[in-house]
């Protein structure tokens, strides 16, 4: 029996959930979306992702308001992808995925640390600073790498500017 493509007989909101943001490029972009990436190339390079498939999902993303689509350039014309609100309520969600891929696929070893930039003081799992105990934000967030970062096997503009402390939302690159 073929895999169907949707959750219609499902009445579950993670079954639509799953529909949205449940295929695995759609969630590494929303992912480098948070990191600061906005621009089309710059998904493409860092990603290694089919052109059409990235269209495809950066169309998506924006029919369902997880992104917002600006113009940056007005010739020729050029748009950055920019999270919203919604988009930004998926954060728990990627910090959780990230933290538990840690801990079960990379045996405690850390990607990236992420700081509150307020105090300096590390987040967990949860959102929780270990420092002053607020729930952080992600626009209060910083993320830099971490000890299991390989800095050396890709030279893309989104892996070298990874490279530095940088908070979340803020574009990564010019």
């Amino acid at each position: 029996m073929a895999l169907g493509k949707d959750y219609g007989q499902q009445d579950c909101a993670l079954a639509r959930t799953l529909e949205l943001v449940g295929e695995r490029w759609t969630l590494l972009i929303v992912r480098d979306a948070f990191y600061g990436v906005r621009r089309y190339s710059d998904f493409l390079a860092h990603l290694d992702i089919p052109r059409a498939v990235l269209s495809s999902r950066l169309q998506t993303l924006v029919e369902a308001g997880v992104l917002d689509k600006r113009r940056y350039q007005e010739s020729p014309p050029r748009e950055e992808y920019v999270l919203t609100e919604r988009g930004v309520d998926l954060w728990p969600i990627v910090r959780s995925m990230l933290r538990w891929g840690e801990k079960h696929v990379q045996n405690g070893v850390a990607c990236r640390i992420f700081r509150h930039h307020g105090c300096g003081g590390t987040v967990d799992s949860t959102g929780i600073c270990a420092v002053c105990a607020a729930v952080v934000a992600p626009d209060e967030t910083e993320v830099a790498p971490g000890p299991g970062a390989n800095l050396l096997r890709r030279e893309d503009a989104v892996t070298l500017a990874m490279r530095r402390p940088h908070r979340l939302l803020e574009p990564l690159l010019p």
